[in-house]
């Protein structure tokens, strides 16, 4: 089935599967939300999901978090040592967005994609003029196999510098 010309892609979608997985149970996007927030010990993320009415025991969200930490989305960034033996902290390192633009917003949407393209294209270029060799290394390391080459894991590689960079943007103050 081919395209038409009437037809243009609007979009992409990225599809994690490190972090699909990992946040297949939809309490996990819950504690990543939680602890993108604040770094925080296990029995700190029981009460803040008790507040948003959930109820599980704190093992069960000990074992959710070390699933989190496991798939890399979150980090132990603190030790305490206490009487009791050694607290952890965690924090969040990335966060999931799960929502969908209202249709009505399309008009004010399109007017910032246009507004914001010419310096995409200029990003864009950068990054393929002066980084194409590391880019290639990146992509032939995840190259599954030889018949998988029509993939778009440079499309992939590509998103994912211009994403992080706009996490990076968004903390600093």
């Amino acid at each position: 089935m081919s395209s038409t010309g009437d037809h243009r892609l609007e979009d992409i979608a990225v599809r994690d599967t490190r972090v699909s997985d990992a946040i297949d149970e939809p309490m996990r996007a819950m504690i990543l939300d939680i602890l993108a927030e604040e770094a925080l010990t296990a029995g700190d993320v029981h009460e803040r999901l008790e507040e948003r009415g959930i109820d599980r025991t704190e093992n069960t969200v000990r074992h959710h978090i070390n699933e989190l930490r496991d798939a890399g989305l979150v980090d132990v960034v603190r030790f305490e040592e206490g009487r009791g033996g050694t607290t952890k902290y965690y924090e969040a390192n990335t966060i999931v967005l799960s929502y969908s633009l209202p249709e009505s917003t399309d008009p004010a949407v399109e007017e910032m994609i246009d507004a914001i393209e010419p310096k995409m294209s200029e990003a864009l270029a950068t990054l393929t003029e002066e980084f194409d060799a590391e880019i290639d290394e990146i992509v032939a390391d995840m190259q599954p196999c030889e018949h998988c080459r029509d993939q778009k894991y440079e499309t992939y590689v590509l998103l994912t510098v211009l994403r992080r960079a706009f996490v990076r943007v968004r903390r600093e103050p």
